[in-house]
């Protein structure tokens, strides 16, 4: 990495947990300066927008989550264990990987209606993410771990999208009981299904 590739991935990411925390809309250039330490011209000198930061910080969060995942599966051996991780790494809402909690979810929520580059990488992650929730499932399928008549591509549906809801209800009430009762069932649902 050349001395300005340095100094641009540090802007991105002392102010990724800003912009996860704050959102796009609330993180002010004033904010990355106070994290960097660095004058505006700096930053400016690195990024050409707020825009282009933003969108830089996004792609940084969400590469951070999956490699953390991708991370942990890979140490796991069944199929069965690597979704018990998954929802196991999900759940663990007060240990978020990036400050702020869930980047699919706080930057979705935010950009699903004013920001369409960002939108389309949270987009890019969830269906990624189901992808791999199907990969594993089909994976268990095949080496006979799970049932054939299991329906993997709905339940990898299902599976996400529960988990992401479980995150904003622990977050909005301050409390994990929904995100324990989530995680329970969806692991009765893998194991009941498990040959």
């Amino acid at each position: 990495m050349t001395k300005a590739e340095r100094t641009r991935q540090f802007i991105i990411e002392q102010s990724a947990p800003v912009f996860n925390t704050k959102g796009v809309a609330g993180t002010a250039m004033s904010d990355v300066m106070q994290v960097t330490k660095m004058a505006k011209g700096g930053l400016y000198g690195h990024f050409e927008s707020k825009e282009e930061l933003s969108c830089a910080v996004v792609d940084y969060c969400l590469k951070t989550m999956s490699d953390s995942i991708s991370s942990g599966l890979n140490r796991k051996k069944t199929a069965k264990e690597k979704l018990f991780y998954f929802i196991d790494h999900f759940a663990r809402v007060d240990k978020p990987i990036i400050e702020g909690g869930c980047p699919m979810l706080n930057f979705g929520s935010e950009a699903d209606d004013t920001n369409p580059a960002i939108k389309e990488r949270v987009n890019k992650g969830i269906k990624d993410s189901q992808a791999l929730l199907s990969s594993i499932l089909a994976c268990g399928q095949a080496n006979d771990e799970f049932k054939s008549d299991w329906q993997i591509e709905d339940f990898a549906v299902k599976m996400f999208a529960m988990l992401e809801g479980g995150m904003l209800m622990a977050k909005v009430a301050d409390d994990n009981m929904a995100m324990k009762q989530i995680s329970k069932m969806l692991k009765d649902e893998i194991t009941a299904h498990t040959i």
